[in-house]
């Protein structure tokens, strides 16, 4: 089954805040970060439960990979797949994703 990857614009601000805080230090290692997260991205379209389920919500549609120091975090809903957020692992998941996550209400 082909997936359709879409970004959240709060992803997008996640990966561009990531990157800008990294580049503080390092461009080369900024580029590195967003290049890896953005490969991982793409395939999770190709195998889109092959990420864990989010321990906090426990629903099998919200999954994650983890990336460096990063949870990339994704719902799959049908064939889209929705990147949620990209959150540092020492980040409190649910007030920083809660609101972005699709409820079937």
């Amino acid at each position: 089954m082909d997936h359709r990857l879409v970004w959240s614009p709060e992803a997008v601000e996640d990966i561009e805040s990531i990157a800008e805080y990294i580049a503080r230090d390092s461009v080369f290692y900024a580029r590195s970060v967003v290049d890896k997260i953005l490969k991982v991205a793409k395939n999770i379209a190709d195998f889109p439960y092959t990420g864990r389920m989010v321990p906090e919500y426990g629903d099998h549609n919200i999954r994650e990979r983890l990336i460096y120091n990063y949870r990339l975090v994704y719902q799959v809903d049908g064939n889209k797949i929705t990147v949620i957020a990209i959150i540092h692992g020492k980040r409190m998941l649910e007030p920083a994703v809660n609101e972005r996550i699709k409820k079937d209400e």
